[in-house]
């Protein structure tokens, strides 16, 4: 379906009466939100952060409907495929030769990886050109360097390195001159190691390790899949996504329950399929399928019971989108 995109209004209020000349100026206003934040070695964590509300302005539609759109790989309608959508930030006029080779990395990385290299007939892959002003994206390769680019993207997001982060609504604004959007990812022109989780997902151009970082949100996005790391203690009833449980694996033999049909069954990662206790944030009291993944760890590949609901997922948006579209 069309991914509508949000323009978030800010409202000034003046308020009348004198201001005494030693008044300070307000702290810009801020938002905070729930993102995930991707290290080198692959470990992934949920981190909350506090941003500018500036990364959500918005920008003169007319300006991202005239982007130029270049469809990379046509497998079907739309009605009954994915459409993942590509923008770019800090590519100027002269490099966008450079952005589309970073596009296709990106998505040679993605199909390399199962199940998406058995189903890339299920995709349909668009780039779309956005100019930036400057080359590069804030904060790379330090902080403090600043960059005048169309999307605004920047390191040590929320004071965290490798957290790139990147206006979302003027993300959104681009992709929708695609002619559907499923899934957007915003691609940085830098070679540091960078992304992030979220509405929009963002990755490091030129960094081909970051690109595990798409099919990870994938996961997400197609597969209803939880997130199989932990951090802290939680509660632990019964989630709704296919890999998380709050069961163990004899539990799971007893109520058929979850993944239970593939117990003792091998797993790409090198073990066997299993209920491993620590996942979904959750470090007791929370089963994963295998000792690592996708979904645990950049670099892994998905456990079995992933793998299942990944193709599901892709039998599913075929056929809801079908019906939709009759």
């Amino acid at each position: 379906m069309r991914r509508a995109c949000l323009v978030f209004a800010l409202t000034t209020v003046l308020v009348s009466g004198l201001v005494p000349a030693t008044a300070s100026a307000a702290p810009a206003p801020r938002f905070t939100t729930s993102m995930e934040a991707f290290e080198p070695g692959g470990t992934i964590r949920r981190v909350e952060v506090s941003r500018p509300v500036s990364d959500r302005t918005a920008l003169p539609q007319r300006v991202a409907s005239a982007a130029a759109v270049t469809p990379i790989e046509l497998n079907g309608p739309s009605e009954t495929t994915f459409d993942l959508v590509f923008v770019g930030d800090g590519y100027t006029s002269g490099q966008l030769s450079t952005y589309s080779q970073h596009v296709r990395s990106s998505i040679a990385a993605l199909f390399a990886i199962e199940p998406y290299k058995s189903y890339r007939k299920q995709f349909n892959l668009w780039q779309v050109d956005v100019v930036s002003a400057q080359s590069g994206v804030t904060n790379d390769p330090t902080q403090g360097v600043r960059r005048n680019t169309a999307l605004g993207m920047y390191f040590w997001c929320g004071g965290i390195e490798r957290l790139l982060c990147v206006n979302e609504t003027k993300a959104n604004q681009y992709a929708a001159a695609a002619p559907d959007v499923d899934q957007v990812i915003a691609l940085a022109n830098t070679t540091k190691y960078g992304g992030a989780g979220g509405g929009v997902a963002t990755s490091s151009g030129a960094n081909a390790q970051a690109s595990q970082i798409v099919a990870h949100e994938l996961g997400h996005s197609i597969g209803g899949l939880a997130d199989e790391y932990d951090y802290g203690t939680c509660e632990t009833r019964e989630p709704r996504e296919p890999n998380a449980s709050a069961l163990t694996a004899a539990q799971m033999r007893d109520r058929r329950a979850k993944w239970y049909a593939w117990l003792g069954k091998p797993s790409p990662d090198g073990g066997t399929v299993g209920a491993f206790e620590g996942s979904r944030y959750c470090k007791t009291g929370m089963y994963r399928p295998s000792v690592n993944s996708l979904m645990r760890t950049l670099g892994q590949p998905f456990n079995p019971p992933s793998t299942e609901a990944m193709i599901a997922g892709f039998h599913r948006e075929a056929a809801q989108r079908s019906h939709q579209h009759p």
